[in-house]
């Protein structure tokens, strides 16, 4: 399984997560399929964000309206680990549902992607998924 996102996407990705060591950033990834057409960067309303990850709801239902008026469908969400490695902790496999969502994590070791499903191969509840780049193969 391939999660197809953009090199500028992924760029504008790891500089979020680069601009704040400190704290878990998150957001929001917009497209449809396996597809990541856009991000949203959403404030982290965790109560303890070096840590933990809480996407602000306001985000999320701005781009659920957004999407049934016609826009890009909320397809997942990324979040770093601004002291940790690109792979899903107990807590995010704790919070995650088995809904087929795609999660890209940031690490100190670099990005990953993880499809949300109810028997994964991480901490139960994650399988691991290519990140690929259309602009590096030719349009997709």
């Amino acid at each position: 399984m391939t999660l197809w996102i953009s090199s500028e996407l992924l760029t504008r990705l790891e500089a979020l997560a680069d601009a704040d060591r400190e704290r878990e950033v998150c957001g929001l990834l917009l497209g449809e399929a396996s597809a990541v057409h856009d991000i949203r960067t959403a404030a982290n309303l965790a109560a303890r964000p070096e840590t933990h990850f809480e996407i602000d709801p306001s985000v999320l239902i701005a781009a659920h309206r957004d999407a049934r008026a016609g826009g890009a469908q909320v397809i997942g969400c990324y979040h770093s680990h601004p002291g940790g490695r690109a792979q899903p902790s107990a807590e995010d496999a704790r919070l995650a549902a088995p809904d087929g969502q795609y999660w890209i994590i940031l690490g100190t070791d670099g990005v990953t992607a993880w499809q949300a499903v109810a028997q994964g191969d991480a901490h139960n509840r994650f399988i691991p998924v290519a990140l690929a780049s259309p602009d590096s193969v030719g349009q997709r």
